[in-house]
């Protein structure tokens, strides 16, 4: 598998891509191939006072190619003008990624506007599943929050077709992956499951799955609001990431990203992985 990764060469994103142990964790889940890519936006020049991006970004790149390497992966760099969702975007489609990561400070629209408004972004856009690996604010050095990406999921369904497609991701996060947490909100109007249907039998039923592959799994059923209710089982399981599909049920343009997923990339404390809707021709 070929993933891309994501990097404005700040210290936030350069924590993702120094930890051993999540460069490990992508090894175990099949990523072989590593494109880095770093976005120069159209409003940046090379001439303007103060910057020497041509150093800094050689210095950057050739640094993070060594890492990289020495956890036994290959590298390619793209350094590409534009806007950065737009362009991760487009390297992802054009070298065949299955999988992209960024790094991402978290709450605060203040802190490190850049890359958190790109993994915003990404988030409503992304082509392929996506990873925001959050790291420590308010630090000079910062670090990743959850170095070991898969160990512990916590997977949130609507029995939607997309929350299915984001469970089919444990045929190779299962590689490393040790618990999940299966998690279902209900509300008073649920449209994922019909009538009769039992969400506990049918977490049971996915849970059966994962257990067939050796990973320790419990079910939970919650009532109330979703994406508050996945926050709280976040801070009830302690998760390395949550894992969810990037689309609810509406079919409104506008709604395509449902809230829940939105919120809860802003909100998390830690990792969350998203899965975008199979694309059609």
């Amino acid at each position: 598998m070929k993933a891309v990764l994501a990097t404005d060469l700040s210290a936030a994103s350069e924590a993702t891509i120094e930890s051993e142990t999540c460069l490990n964790c992508l090894g175990r889940i099949g990523v072989e191939e590593i494109h880095l890519v770093t976005v120069i936006p159209a409003n940046v020049h090379a001439g303007m006072p103060g910057i020497d991006f041509e150093k800094r970004r050689k210095q950057g790149l050739n640094r993070y190619r060594d890492v990289i390497e020495s956890a036994g992966l290959d590298v390619e760099t793209h350094v590409v003008r534009g806007t950065p969702h737009r362009r991760i975007n487009g390297v992802a489609e054009t070298v065949g990624a299955g999988l992209t990561i960024i790094g991402s400070r978290g709450k605060s629209p203040l802190e490190n506007r850049v890359i958190g408004s790109t993994a915003r972004n990404l988030a409503r856009t992304t082509v392929v599943p996506l990873v925001v690996n959050r790291i420590e604010r308010a630090a000079d050095d910062p670090e990743v929050i959850r170095e070991h990406l898969f160990q512990r999921m916590l997977f949130a369904t609507d029995f939607s077709a997309n929350a299915e497609r984001a469970f089919e991701s444990f045929s190779y996060l299962r590689h490393a992956t040790q618990e999940a947490t299966l998690v279902h909100v209900g509300t008073p109007k649920d449209p994922g499951l019909g009538e009769g249907e039992d969400p506990e039998v049918e977490l049971d039923a996915l849970a059966a799955r994962l257990e067939d592959w050796g990973i320790e799994t419990e079910t939970d059923v919650r009532q109330g609001d979703p994406a508050d209710e996945i926050l709280a089982a976040e801070a009830e399981f302690r998760p390395t990431t949550i894992l969810l599909g990037s689309r609810g049920h509406s079919r409104l343009r506008r709604l395509l990203l449902g809230n829940v997923s939105e919120d809860v990339v802003a909100r998390a404390d830690g990792n969350v992985m998203l899965v975008p809707p199979e694309r059609t021709a």
